[in-house]
């Protein structure tokens, strides 16, 4: 690969990182397509993703990702369940403030989903690392990676959402560009963010004994 996560963590790289090769180029068309079907192909998307960062943790090459879809929506369906339960309670305190016109609710509603946001990432790349779903389901740990993450977490924040921003382009090709310039946003914060978590964690090294904790 041209672009790995022990390269450093750039705008540059994170935006060919998706587009470097034929193989990687064809997986975004492959994933857009996939988000024509409503629900079960944004759960494949995410494990497409998950795939495809588990690959280079193991020293593989990622490209192409989309076989097996199978143990793909198994891999997007847990990642999805953990964001579901990261945000339940600041959504549900949104909701209970709105129904009850209560601003100090809405507030710390909002606060807690903005924290389930800051947390995700904490726990996406360890889950990439072996599937083991005990990686997903303790926001304590994920938000203590988060901190751990430091500076270069925050960096890659700060590249993310610009190109989140700019992903909503694709509305303009009639529409359709933005099941594309989704993927694409998709795998460069996959990317982002899996460079951090490896970088720190060292996370492309080899596994430890069976049963090895991580932290």
């Amino acid at each position: 690969m041209t672009i790995a996560l022990r390269h450093p963590l750039t705008l540059r790289n994170s935006l060919r990182f998706p587009l470097q090769s034929p193989a990687a180029r064809r997986d975004v068309l492959i994933g857009g397509l996939w988000l024509l079907v409503p629900v079960l192909g944004w759960l494949l998307n995410m494990g497409h993703r998950v795939r495809v960062v588990h690959r280079m943790h193991a020293g593989q090459t990622p490209w192409p990702a989309w076989e097996r879809p199978g143990e793909l929506l198994k891999h997007g369906a847990l990642t999805f369940l953990g964001m579901a339960w990261y945000g339940w309670p600041g959504v549900s305190l949104v909701a209970l403030g709105a129904w009850l016109e209560s601003g100090w609710l809405l507030a710390l509603g909002g606060l807690l989903w903005l924290l389930a946001v800051i947390a995700i990432p904490g726990y996406m790349s360890h889950y990439c690392k072996r599937y083991d779903p005990r990686e997903i389901f303790d926001p304590l740990r994920a938000l203590r990676r988060v901190r751990e993450g430091g500076l270069a977490y925050w960096k890659a924040w700060s590249i993310v959402v610009p190109v989140m921003l700019l992903s909503f382009l694709g509305l303009l090709g009639l529409g359709i560009g933005f099941v594309f310039t989704s993927v694409y946003f998709w795998q460069v914060a996959a990317f982002s963010f899996a460079t951090v978590f490896t970088q720190r964690f060292d996370l492309d090294e080899a596994e430890g004994p069976p049963g090895a904790a991580t932290r």
